[in-house]
């Protein structure tokens, strides 16, 4: 269907150009004054066949070429589609408008070539500006006011999205509780922290390999068997080239809130006003309350960093620094808690031997 169409095109082009261009040619080779050929209807059927004549060879590039356009199309983003579009369509009303008022100046180069230069030349600027800034262009869409009870309204929905990063899918404690009900929202994961994800699945290095399938497992579980709204952002930020950068630019524009166990972002989405929800901060907040005083039975299982040192871990993976504890690894002992050490990266209790209490 698509070559017959391209065809016809071609037969409708070349009876067009026979009916303007053959005259001239006819007059140029001294063959004017022949009526038979000199006619509208003569030269259009003669450029219709000449065009149609060439269709046995271009029809196959133009077909592939329409074909390739079609697919990077379908490929695309909606968003950069649009966005593109108005630029286009704004950078060729600029060169409409500046044209128009060059038709003016009587100077046939000007009336001529300069409008077609304007044209190509906006068309293209306004095509770039649009798709390069699609981002901040969506941005002024979808960022929220606080002036009205609806502007409220909607921000609280947007307030709603809830995005991932790599670390937490990857951590997969994040699947566990959207199972409890206690995160609420949609959750968003963007199409460079799938890519980021699908690199490290396919790495060389086994544990790396194994942590990117383990989160690529999670994601489908959370899609799959989890009551929960899921939705990929397919969007992208080309001038940024940190996965983590990305992210807080993202939670910025569409007013999100980024969920990770990351330390590092955590601080870098607090000093750029980002709403963050850390899993360690949840975690820590569940953990039973440790007070200083307290009495623990332990088992030392290593020597710590410092002289002396023992180490020890609760049943939740808090890690115990016993101070003069290094003399009862691999046995069990009542300590007493002296300090807690609570941070977003987690959370530590130094602690002293009962025994060595009671000989003092």
């Amino acid at each position: 269907m698509l070559r017959r169409i391209i065809q016809a095109c071609f037969l409708i082009i070349g009876g067009t150009l026979g009916i303007f261009l053959i005259p001239d040619l006819l007059s140029l080779i001294k063959m004017d004054d022949m009526a038979l050929v000199n006619n509208p209807y003569v030269t259009a059927v003669l450029g219709a066949l000449i065009f149609y004549l060439l269709t046995f060879w271009a029809v196959d590039h133009v077909t592939n070429f329409v074909k390739w356009a079609e697919e990077s199309l379908i490929k695309a983003p909606i968003t950069d589609v649009i966005f593109g579009s108005v630029g286009l369509f704004f950078g060729l009303l600029v060169a409409f408008l500046i044209g128009f008022a060059l038709n003016a100046i009587q100077v046939p180069i000007v009336n001529t070539v300069a409008p077609t230069l304007l044209t190509l030349l906006f068309g293209y600027l306004g095509f770039q500006v649009g798709f390069k800034k699609r981002d901040e262009l969506l941005g002024l869409f979808t960022r929220q006011k606080k002036k009205s009870s609806e502007e409220d309204e909607k921000e609280s929905q947007s307030r709603e999205w809830k995005i991932l990063d790599t670390s937490v899918i990857i951590d997969g404690r994040i699947a566990d509780i959207c199972q409890t009900g206690f995160l609420e929202g949609v959750l968003v994961i963007p199409q460079f922290v799938l890519e980021e994800l699908q690199h490290i699945a396919d790495s060389s290095d086994v544990l790396k390999r194994n942590r990117g399938r383990r989160g690529l497992d999670i994601l489908n579980r959370i899609q799959k068997e989890l009551p929960i709204k899921v939705e990929i952002y397919e969007g992208d930020f080309e001038d940024i080239q940190e996965v983590d950068s990305k992210l807080v630019k993202l939670a910025k524009l569409t007013n999100g809130v980024v969920v990770t166990n990351d330390f590092n972002l955590n601080k870098v989405c607090e000093l750029q006003k980002v709403a963050v929800l850390n899993i360690n901060d949840l975690a820590n907040a569940v953990k039973p309350v440790v007070l200083p005083g307290e009495e623990l039975n332990i088992q030392v299982i290593k020597d710590g960093k410092e002289h002396n040192q023992g180490i020890a871990y609760l049943d939740d993976g808090t890690m115990i620094v016993v101070e003069e504890g290094r003399d009862y690894i691999g046995k069990r002992i009542d300590v007493l808690v002296t300090s807690v050490l609570q941070t977003s990266a987690g959370r530590m209790i130094f602690a002293k031997p009962k025994l060595l209490e009671k000989a003092l």
